[in-house]
């Protein structure tokens, strides 16, 4: 019965339509007799091909979920939920075997014309090749609006692969003492890099070391340098105080003893011990003895002439090898 009453609404203006103003007496026009609202409903239901009948079915179509405008979209959508997957799968695979063995992505012209797109396009046109069934969903098969090869997409998977690369890093340190090595340098695109690499000894006993990243830094003063390890550190839920060493090369804003990195991290967490790069020290050992010995000074200007005349040409390099 409530069905029905509900449906009262939805058939009324049909039916006033068809028979005049009866329809609008439980709507508009009011309807007093309540005494008698039983037989007025059965009057108003009428029979079975009446308006009211045939609204009350429409209604019970709406309601029906299988037979919904939401499923049949669903349903159509399906297929194309698993193609976009399908999609992106096959750009992912690409991308870690190229992540893998350290390849640029991009190629110098990546137009359809090209004899060589570069490697991620041309690596995926091979999977295309060889596998008929990706192959028909995928680079000129696909929508054009969801090819998943674009520059952003490839940003977005390497970037994701590095996130999960840095997170099994963090899951082997598993919430463990470790060291920092640190250094910075400018790009090729003159800004200001610094590189973090974590030491730290994992659960088979054996001493690991792990590069975990470069940084941008505006400047390179220690308190940028200091506040960009923190920070870096706090987003992979690592702390200061669990730091138990530090490396950096002989610069004064690394190694200064009042305001350098080693002493502002030393300030916070004074286990935190610094030891100079081995590498800077072997440099700053062989300038210190060529400047006191003219022998080692003579030794190595000889070894840097024969590098740089019998590097500067393939035919004293060939004599070089037969001598």
């Amino acid at each position: 019965m409530m069905l029905h009453i509900v449906c009262v609404a939805i058939c009324s203006k049909n039916e006033h339509e068809s028979h005049g103003n009866t329809g609008y007496a439980f709507t508009k026009n009011g309807f007093k007799t309540w005494n008698k609202a039983i037989e007025r409903f059965k009057a108003h239901v009428g029979e079975i091909n009446s308006m009211h009948n045939k609204c009350f079915n429409r209604m019970l179509d709406l309601m029906n979920q299988s037979q919904s405008i939401r499923t049949s979209f669903d349903k159509q959508s399906e297929k194309g939920k698993s193609e976009s997957r399908r999609r992106l799968s096959a750009s992912i695979d690409v991308a870690r075997f190229i992540l893998r063995l350290g390849l640029s992505f991009r190629g110098h012209d990546e137009s359809q014309s090209s004899t060589n797109r570069g490697i991620f396009l041309e690596l995926l046109q091979w999977y295309r090749d060889i596998d008929r069934d990706i192959g028909s969903i995928i680079l000129e098969n696909a929508p054009r609006n969801e090819i998943m090869c674009s520059p952003s997409i490839q940003k977005d998977i390497v970037d994701a692969c590095a996130k999960e690369t840095i997170t099994a890093i963090i899951e082997d340190l598993d919430v463990d003492f470790f060291g920092i090595l640190v250094d910075e340098s400018k790009d090729i695109s003159h800004k200001e890099q610094m590189t973090l690499v974590l030491r730290y000894v994992n659960k088979e006993g054996e001493v690991i070391e792990r590069f975990v990243g470069i940084v941008h830094v505006s400047n390179t003063s220690a308190m940028s340098l200091k506040k960009a390890i923190c920070s870096f550190l706090s987003d992979h839920s690592l702390s200061l105080t669990q730091i138990r060493g530090q490396g950096y090369d002989g610069a004064s804003n690394m190694q200064g003893e009042l305001n350098g990195v080693k002493t502002l991290i030393l300030n916070e967490s004074p286990s935190t011990y610094c030891i100079h790069c081995f590498a800077h020290q072997l440099q700053l050992t062989l300038v210190a003895l060529a400047k006191k010995h003219s022998d080692v000074d003579d030794f190595f200007c000889i070894v840097t002439n024969v590098l740089n005349i019998v590097g500067a040409s393939f035919k004293r390099r060939d004599l070089l090898r037969e001598h």
